[in-house]
């Protein structure tokens, strides 16, 4: 089973939305964790986003990238440039590491819900079909 690990500043929205849609398009066929390098808390517009598609992520935990020093993942993923600039290398993990930049949502519009949210869904929805195709089958 593949480990994977979607990285993102505090780990409360744009890596909670991949972690979510990896989970829910393999079928959980493979090992998903998500951190941060801050640790901001599970943003509720973003479980309010998936919930809206039928993926539920309410249970899931904002993570400090601390906690998977010696881990050994396959691929780790940035979803934010700031992620991937500032990632600590993980001394366990000769892992693929793949980056794509996600507008942050809940930094548009006062931090309400709206239609940024559901275009970096649909962003990170598209990435994420990709990264399947193309690393994982």
């Amino acid at each position: 089973m593949k480990n994977i690990l979607i990285l993102c500043t505090g780990n409360s929205c744009r890596s909670q939305i991949a972690h979510g849609y990896l989970d829910h398009l393999t079928n959980n066929s493979v090992s998903v964790f998500s951190a941060g390098i801050e640790k901001h808390g599970l943003n509720k517009n973003a479980v309010r986003c998936m919930a809206e598609i039928g993926v539920n992520i309410s249970d899931y935990n904002s993570n400090h990238i601390d906690e998977y020093i010696n881990e050994n993942f396959d691929f780790i993923i940035t979803v934010c440039d700031n992620a991937k600039e500032t990632c600590p290398v993980l001394p366990m993990s000769n892992a693929k590491k793949i980056h794509k930049n996600f507008k942050d949502p809940s930094k548009s519009h006062n931090g309400n819900y709206g239609k940024d949210f559901i275009e970096v869904r649909g962003q990170i929805k598209k990435f994420i079909i990709d990264f399947i195709k193309t690393e994982l089958i």
